[in-house]
């Protein structure tokens, strides 16, 4: 496969729907299954549950400014710019 800015473009595309997919799969782990997922962590790590909702609602905030950065806004400067 040649490295082309189409190609660039379609990785990156691609890249933002399988994370975006992550993230959306995360919230809605945590958003209703919440005690399953934090018993399921307590086996490996003592941690208090509001201590566990802050560390995962932060790191959530922090994989979606990752992929704006580095997946989408990429995407969308390829796909809206011409070049010559």
């Amino acid at each position: 496969m040649n490295l082309t800015k189409e190609n660039i473009r379609k990785f990156l595309g691609w890249c933002s729907v399988i994370n975006l997919g992550i993230l959306t799969y995360w919230i809605l782990a945590l958003t209703l299954a919440n005690e399953f997922v934090f018993q399921i962590h307590t086996l490996w790590f003592d941690i208090p549950h509001d201590r566990f909702d802050e560390i995962h609602y932060t790191l959530m905030g922090y994989f979606k400014l990752a992929i704006i950065l580095f997946n989408v806004s990429p995407y969308l400067v390829l796909r809206f710019v011409k070049f010559a």
